[in-house]
């Protein structure tokens, strides 16, 4: 393993650290947690798109180290064959990427869905127990949101072959 392999292994949960440490120091500071998930928020999208900006170059990193070519045909070979590789490297880490990308979407979209629709369907039940059937469904239809991003995701995954 090289240190660029190791490094992306750990950078992710110390980011992913350092923001739930940034946020809980907000929230003793100001006691407020709208201002502590607001700052959650935005130093987890730093940290996202540090880690973006570090995965695009290892992922589209060439892997193949070919020998020096001797004759100009043979350079010329190499050189189409290393930009073919490079292409080939750089499309399925952004691949991998936009997979992680849109389960990640998908995943707090149908939870957004769900804290809304969830309580408003318990609280209609309690009132009325005959609609139990009708706010199933709504709740089924934010879960079904985070279904369809796992679809989408083994979509292009599966693309990348």
């Amino acid at each position: 393993m090289n240190f660029l392999t190791v490094l992306l292994l750990i950078l992710p949960a110390f980011f992913l650290a350092l923001t739930v440490y940034i946020a809980k120091k907000r929230y003793i500071r100001t006691g407020s947690k709208k201002k502590a998930m607001s700052v959650n928020f935005i130093s987890l999208l730093v940290a996202v798109l540090l880690l973006v900006a570090v995965c695009i170059p290892v992922l589209a990193a060439d892997s193949s180290d070919a020998a020096p070519a001797t004759t100009p045909a043979a350079a010329e070979e190499t050189s189409q064959s290393a930009q073919d590789t490079a292409a080939v490297n750089s499309s399925k880490g952004l691949g991998l990427l936009a997979a992680a990308g849109v389960m990640g979407l998908c995943a707090i979209g149908g939870g957004i869905a769900i804290a809304s629709a969830a309580p408003a369907a318990i609280g209609a039940t309690s009132e009325d127990p005959k609609v139990f059937g009708k706010a199933l469904i709504f709740v089924a239809l934010g879960e079904a949101i985070a279904l369809y991003g796992i679809v989408i995701s083994m979509l292009i995954i599966t693309s990348l072959g």
